[in-house]
């Protein structure tokens, strides 16, 4: 049951902000519809695989850092295209990082606060979406805003769901709302890839350090704490493999979960840490039948007002942004280069075609490299 709950959070809590990535890299509806059905489909069939194969809870999610940073990164130049040749790039470089572990030490690496700051930079913009949101549509964003303030306080898991339900119970009054349609079904969409050198410079290297950083190391530290040893090689080949192939449907990154995989590994799935394997599979078989879903779920938001959207979507966000903003600041010793790569990732920079984040993670390594030399 509780495979279940998380696979219904899992989705709920963030699938706008894996559409609003999509969309701000240029995908037309149809396009983002069909990469969250199959990212959705494929972190479903791979969890549940994993679990049964190693009788462990290993839950598969997409990135939502990787979807927050592609909602705050302009278009590249070659449109959706060039997008989906960086998510190709990202995808390989995963399966890179599990068959050569030099790579995956590499990224382990990257000092945590300069990780974090970069997290928290491309979380910036969509956070104060709510904000702003109250202002262009109060009628419908203060009442979503003030559903998650009362729910965290109340059932911090079910706040985002909620606030998911309020905004679309204000949207089907206020627009009307089709019962099915084109694109409303689990229709999968080609995609042809173009390998821009500044586009997988600036999207796809991000993309891979965010997923890396913000979803896999600390998917595996969760497992790890709850007593299993999951071999990361194979899972990360596996999903770098699927988020490369998805790629060419419109689809992004998956990887390990973390929040879910709490959820599945904890003793809440099973007194029992040798049956709670169980929880995963079914966490995986459910996000299969969410992947049906995705279609109506991308109709959906397509109808209601963007900033209503965005508003959803930076408060799916405002955890994470707060846990990254705790991090980046925690090492006094990086404090410095930590806030330079934050405000740089922030600030929306574009230099020879290449976005923020690339720059700011740049700006922060370097500054933390001259600070430990001084």
């Amino acid at each position: 049951m509780l495979g279940v709950l998380a696979s219904f959070v899992g989705f709920t809590s963030s699938f706008t902000v894996v559409l609003q990535g999509f969309l701000a890299m240029g995908a037309t509806p149809a396009q983002a519809a069909s990469g969250l059905t199959i990212i959705t489909f494929s972190m479903g069939a791979l969890g549940a695989a994993f679990s049964l194969a190693t009788r462990q809870p290993i839950a598969i999610a997409w990135s939502t850092p990787g979807a927050a940073l592609l909602a705050a990164t302009a278009a590249p130049a070659g449109g959706f295209g060039a997008a989906v040749g960086a998510f190709i790039v990202a995808g390989l470089l995963v399966v890179l990082a599990g068959l050569w572990r030099p790579m995956l030490r590499a990224v382990e690496g990257i000092p945590a606060p300069i990780a974090n700051a970069m997290l928290a930079g491309v979380l910036l913009d969509l956070c104060v979406a709510p904000a702003r949101a109250v202002g262009v549509v109060p009628e419908i964003a203060l009442p979503v805003v003030l559903t998650w303030l009362v729910m965290l306080r109340l059932a911090r898991l079910w706040a985002v769901p909620a606030a998911v339900a309020v905004a679309a119970l204000l949207v089907g009054v206020l627009v009307p709302m089709p019962m099915a349609g084109p694109g409303a079904g689990p229709r999968l969409e080609w995609v042809w890839p173009v390998f821009q050198p500044a586009a997988m410079l600036g999207i796809g290297v991000p993309l891979f350090l965010v997923t890396m950083a913000s979803q896999n190391v600390p998917g595996i530290a969760v497992l790890t704490a709850f007593g299993y040893r999951p071999r990361s090689g194979p899972v990360f080949v596996a999903t770098g493999a699927a988020s490369a192939a998805g790629a060419f449907l419109g689809g992004q990154m998956v990887n390990f979960a973390a929040i879910t995989a709490a959820m599945c590994a904890g003793p809440e799935a099973h007194p029992d840490p040798a049956r709670r394997w169980i929880a995963g599979v079914a966490n995986g078989l459910t996000y299969i039948g969410w992947a049906l879903a995705a279609g109506v779920a991308a109709a959906a938001v397509a109808l209601a007002p963007p900033a209503l959207i965005q508003a959803v979507a930076g408060l799916a966000l405002l955890g994470s942004m707060a846990a990254a903003l705790r991090g980046a600041v925690a090492d006094e010793a990086l404090r410095i280069p930590a806030v330079l790569c934050f405000v740089t990732c922030a600030s929306g920079l574009s230099f020879a075609g290449v976005g923020a984040a690339f720059w700011g993670l740049l700006a922060g390594l370097g500054a933390a490299a001259l600070f430990r030399r001084a």
